[in-house]
Parts: structure tokens; C-alpha cells; sequence
């Protein structure tokens, strides 16, 4: 196995810090904006300052991080384009969108304890957010598994596709079921953002920022993982030769050679 070369380039490593860079700046200007500039909700008053965070958050883990890992599943499995390097892009996505999907179910507990009154409902968008985050620990978890590097990409991706079935559910829970959880501020049914003015430039630049933020863990976390293949490569087929050293035993030696070498030399008359 090789590693991926591309990851190494120099133009990738400069594109991954300026992607770096950017999300830093937009999340700096996102909390700017958020904690000082924009103004207080009329219903949730200072509350309403987390809308900037959470939904951005949630964007990434659900859309960005887990669709991205089902695509790559896909094109796994497909037979013309399948690659080892559609499985590491998906390993990388969703363990950056467990740490997402963490702050999501966080950020939201935050937000409901002074809405809802209590840190955590069993409400039908909250369970099955924390329903998909337990299906891709369990993803990563397999990923742990030892097999060869090709059998644990398949099953990886059929774990994975199964996983992304909740994702449908956990947009629609809010349409199919009677929840606490609000509504879609953004991506409602008839695509009317129910926010405006500085309070939507603030939530579309988190958007971006978060997103940002979400390419450039992945450009790393892929860097990682392709090095780690490369490394536990190398390791085992170290340990194969080691193996094939000690089952080879001593080299025979030939015939007549150590008894010449011990015997007394004669002298000649």
C-alpha cells in the first residue's frame, strides 16, 4: 500500500492552511457579531445569540460530514470508481462529524434548558440526532476491527449507508411528529427564512465559517489517516518478513565443511 501523495503536495498543504485561516477569521466574526453587534430577539431576547452557532453546527455534521461519507461509501462500492481513497475521505468525514453532531446535541441542550425548561427531552429531533451519533460511533468503532484494508473499506461503507438512513428522519422529524424543536428557520418547506437583516448576514456568515471549518478538519484528518495506512503498512509487512526469517530456521551449512574445518591438519611426507 502507498500512501496518497496528493495530501503531501505543497499546494494542498498551503490550500489547507488558508481554508484554516479563513474559518478562523469567520468564526472570530461570527462571535463578534453574535455577542455584541446584532440585536436581542423580541420572544427569546439574548437567547436567540446561540441561533448563530447551532444550526451551522448541526448543517455540518448532518448535510456536510455524514452525506459526505455516504457518497464515499457509494463510490466505494461501486465497482469503477472503487478506491481506497473514497473509504479514507469517508472515515475522515464522519469522525469530523462526531465532534459536530457532539456540539450539536451540546449546544442544544444549552438552548433548551431556558426554553424547554430541562437540558434534555426525549423529543423526536433530539433522539434521533443522538440515535445517528451513536450509529457512526459504531461505525468508527468497526473501522477498529482488524482486517485486511480492502474487506474493512466494504464493510465500513455498508455500515455507513446505514447509518445515513437516519439523517432523512432527523430533518423531517420536526414535519412528521409533534416536537418541541422549532421548526426550520432557514431550509423551511417554502423556503421563507423567518430571520432577516443583521441577524441573517450573522447566521449565513457562521454558515460559512462553520463549513470552513468543517473542510479544513477534514483536509487534516485525511492527511492522518492516509499516513497511518502507510505507516500500518509498512509495520506489517515488516512482521511478515520477520515471521518468514524465523520459520526459514539456520542456513545449512555444507557438507564436509565444519568437519574439515575441525579436523587436524596432517603433514605431508
Amino acid at each position: 500500500m502507498t500512501t496518497d501523495t496528493s495530501v503531501q503536495s505543497p499546494r494542498v498543504m498551503w490550500a489547507t492552511r488558508v481554508i484554516g485561516l479563513l474559518a478562523l477569521v469567520g468564526t472570530g466574526l461570527t462571535v463578534w457579531l453574535g455577542l455584541w453587534v446584532t440585536p436581542p430577539d423580541k420572544v427569546q431576547g439574548d437567547l436567540v445569540r446561540l441561533v448563530y452557532i447551532h444550526p451551522g453546527v448541526a448543517w455540518v455534521a448532518l448535510y456536510l460530514a455524514f452525506g459526505l461519507a455516504a457518497a464515499c461509501s457509494l463510490l466505494y462500492l461501486w465497482p469503477r470508481t472503487r478506491s481506497l481513497f473514497w473509504d479514507r475521505l469517508a472515515a475522515a468525514a464522519v469522525e469530523v462529524g462526531v465532534v459536530f453532531n457532539v456540539a450539536t446535541l451540546i449546544s442544544g441542550s444549552v438552548w433548551g434548558k431556558p426554553t424547554w425548561g430541562v437540558w434534555w427531552a426525549w423529543d423526536a429531533r433530539l433522539t434521533s440526532t443522538a440515535v445517528l451519533l451513536v450509529l457512526f460511533l459504531g461505525y468508527l468503532a468497526l473501522r477498529r476491527v482488524p482486517a485486511e484494508p480492502e474487506v474493512r473499506a466494504k464493510r465500513s461503507a455498508f455500515a455507513a449507508l446505514f447509518a445515513a438512513v437516519d439523517v432523512p428522519i432527523v430533518h423531517f422529524s420536526v414535519l412528521w411528529w409533534k416536537t418541541l424543536h422549532q421548526g426550520a428557520t432557514v431550509l423551511n418547506p417554502n423556503l421563507s427564512p423567518t430571520i432577516h437583516g443583521s441577524m441573517a448576514w450573522t447566521l449565513l456568515l457562521g454558515f460559512v465559517a462553520l463549513t470552513l471549518a468543517f473542510v479544513w478538519m477534514l483536509l487534516v484528518r485525511y492527511r492522518i489517516g492516509a499516513l497511518e495506512d502507510f505507516l500500518g503498512s509498512g509495520e506489517l509487512d515488516m512482521a511478515l518478513l520477520e515471521r518468514q526469517s524465523e520459520g526459514a530456521g539456520p542456513t545449512p551449512e555444507p557438507l564436509g565443511t565444519a568437519d574439515d574445518a575441525r579436523a587436524p591438519v596432517k603433514a605431508s611426507r
